[in-house]
């Protein structure tokens, strides 16, 4: 399994028009993509948390080309201060 997390540090006043956008991905991905086993969205003030969990790096890199993440992508990009990803090829359970 693949794990992504990403912290997304958001511009003052943002957080109502972001977060149902990215629900939305988060929805999407998990129904639409085979390979996205979890997609956890965690809100906290004007930051933005997610825990990704993916077949593989293939199946992220699905996820990064598909639609639905190049559209919110591009709805979302001014409305976000800074964003940090951390990727872990390896997940023990």
């Amino acid at each position: 399994m693949y794990a992504v997390t990403v912290m997304f540090d958001l511009n003052p006043g943002q957080v109502q028009a972001f977060l149902p956008l990215m629900l939305e991905n988060a929805r999407t991905s998990r129904e639409a993509e085979e390979g996205c086993l979890q997609f956890d969205v965690l809100p906290a003030g004007d930051s933005i948390f997610l825990y990704e969990i993916y077949t593989d790096r293939a199946a992220f890199d699905v996820h990064l080309a598909s639609t639905h993440f190049q559209r919110f992508s591009a709805q979302t990009e001014s409305m976000i201060a800074s964003k940090q990803i951390t990727t872990f090829d390896e997940v023990l359970r």
